[in-house]
């Protein structure tokens, strides 16, 4: 039993991970029924900033390495919003690069233009930091918690904290806002919504910001649970985009529920088996797409002809 509920803290907190990727890929799906496929380079881009804002403050190089003294509380929410504005602005260019000149044409141009952008931001970190993980101590220590036996570390309290408390943030903004209330009739039809006086362009920036933002927001809480590297980002992204389609692409809470889902089902199968991990989050894809093909929490829409 306290096997199987460390399993469960260690799952929610790798869940929370999961559910703020896929939730970014809910944004932009709704908006503009496009994906940034780069989204993992993304995250990982977004780390590697954040370290590197760490290690200015501590008046060291970025190729430097990190002390656990170096890491203050401060230092490390200043890291973490210096990827998530970075990674903003990276969203913007992505949607006028690579997503704006394809976005209403036939075909799926913009799906290689998405992993065409994130192989150069993947090219271009590693040309700057190297192919050599990183280490980011967490700011509040390694010190291990102990619930009714079970241990849990400091940080994964963090990311489970600061994860569903952005995705309560992010969910209310869009039900309670004028703000959502736009972005929601963007999504549900972008010619009413540009009718109705909604500048549409913006929203769709706005989903691009908040989407990119999102991935590197994740990568920092999970930096110190894991390492920094250029290739960290492309299983947590394939696994949140898996948790999207379980929990449903256009309900971000179906997003958020696929992602604490996946986040468990790979801790408690990882108690029995290491190996049968990924198996078994691919088996409930398949299973959830055939009972129930729009996703959990997912809306069928019907079209009348």
């Amino acid at each position: 039993m306290v096997a199987i509920l460390q399993a469960i803290f260690s799952g929610l907190a790798l869940g929370g991970i999961y559910a703020l990727v896929a939730l970014g890929f809910s944004i932009t799906h709704t908006t503009t029924k496009t994906f940034n496929f780069g989204q993992g380079e993304f995250l990982a881009v977004g780390t590697l900033i954040g370290v590197s804002a760490v290690l200015m403050l501590s008046g060291k190089d970025i190729t430097e390495a990190l002390q656990v003294t170096d890491v203050t509380l401060l230092r490390y929410g200043l890291g973490l919003l210096s990827s998530v504005l970075v990674l903003g602005v990276l969203g913007v260019l992505l949607y006028f690069t690579a997503v704006r000149p394809f976005v209403g044409m036939a075909g799926m141009a913009w799906v290689m233009s998405t992993i065409g952008f994130g192989i150069i931001i993947q090219n271009s970190a590693l040309a700057i930091w190297g192919p050599t993980p990183i280490v980011l101590p967490s700011p509040l220590g390694d010190e291990v918690i102990r619930i009714a036996g079970a241990g849990i570390v400091p940080q994964e309290i963090l990311v489970l904290v600061a994860s569903i408390a952005t995705m309560f943030c992010l969910d209310l903004v869009l039900r309670k806002t004028k703000l959502g209330k736009a972005v929601r009739a963007v999504a549900h039809n972008r010619h009413a919504a540009t009718l109705m006086g909604i500048n549409v362009t913006a929203i769709v920036i706005l989903a691009f910001v908040v989407s990119s933002s999102l991935a590197g927001m994740a990568g920092m809480l999970i930096a110190p649970i894991t390492t920094a590297s250029v290739f960290m980002g492309l299983t947590i992204a394939l696994k949140a985009f898996s948790a999207a389609i379980v929990g449903g692409l256009n309900n971000p809470r179906g997003c958020m529920l696929g992602g604490f889902l996946l986040g468990l089902l790979e801790a408690l199968v990882g108690l029995w088996q290491a190996e049968l991990r990924e198996i078994s989050i691919f088996i409930l894809i398949i299973v959830v797409l055939v009972v129930k093909p729009e996703g959990l929490l997912g809306q069928r829409h019907v079209e009348k002809v």
